[in-house]
């Protein structure tokens, strides 16, 4: 089920569309399963997933003046603890990601796309957000990018912060994420050696309510649309099936 975290910003516009590319297999699994796949954070080709900027990273070494001696102890023994756990919490986060967009993206076919055979699940975000009916709790929000060199992230106390925070170089992306932590409690302690995801997680969504429409891919051939009408009535679904205009040629 969706939970609010402070952390995660929703949109101004909560009707914003969202859109999911994806290879056939995986569309059939969507709506065989009728779950949204959580990939594990640390299973993203990303480097930065999940870490905090460079002044983050200096605020951890250094107390602030105003603090008392205790304090500054205090302080300085959390934020070594962050940034020793930091890394390792990466496996016990599962990530599903959004494009968030008005019309389809050319960018996005070809970033997510192998082939021409391709599928994009187009709904809004809040679709997307009341569709989750799995019982783990699911945070959703607006991704935020930043330069990590030079700007920091607010709420350094707050270990979910840095997986809502990019750096420019994927503004492209225009990300809406959602994420489920499962933290490692071992008989009434964290134990970072637990693992509790394996590559990922299974969150169950109402397909009916999530998909508004689905985009076939550009230049696309006509028998695989066909396939794609047909796979869907043959699950009894009743969805909106729109070839994508991206490859139309101009009028002059």
């Amino acid at each position: 089920m969706y939970e609010a975290h402070p952390s995660f910003v929703q949109p101004e516009n909560e009707q914003v569309k969202v859109w999911r590319y994806m290879d056939f297999t995986k569309f059939v699994s969507l709506i065989d399963t009728r779950c949204l796949f959580f990939t594990r954070a640390d299973k993203f080709e990303d480097p930065f997933e999940g870490s905090w900027p460079l002044h983050n990273l200096k605020a951890m070494k250094n107390a602030p003046d105003e603090l008392s001696t205790e304090d500054k102890e205090i302080y300085l023994k959390s934020y070594a603890h962050i940034g020793r756990v930091s890394k390792s919490w990466l496996k016990f986060a599962a990530i599903n990601c959004w494009h968030m967009n008005e019309h389809e993206s050319a960018a996005m076919w070809k970033l997510y796309l192998k082939s021409d055979e391709g599928i994009a699940v187009q709904s809004t975000y809040n679709r997307l957000r009341s569709s989750i009916t799995d019982n783990e709790h699911v945070n959703l929000g607006v991704v935020k990018y930043i330069d990590y060199e030079t700007e920091w992230i607010d709420g350094r106390l707050n270990l979910l912060a840095p997986f809502v925070h990019k750096r420019k170089s994927f503004e492209h992306e225009r990300e809406v994420r959602a994420m489920v932590t499962k933290w490692p409690n071992v008989e009434g302690t964290i134990d970072a050696n637990h693992e509790t995801i394996g590559n990922g997680l299974m969150i169950k969504v109402d397909i009916e309510h999530l998909i508004e429409q689905i985009y076939i891919a550009p230049s696309t051939p006509d028998w695989f649309s066909d396939l794609v009408r047909a796979v869907i009535n043959r699950y009894g679904y009743v969805f909106n099936v729109v070839q994508s205009k991206l490859s139309e040629q101009p009028i002059f």
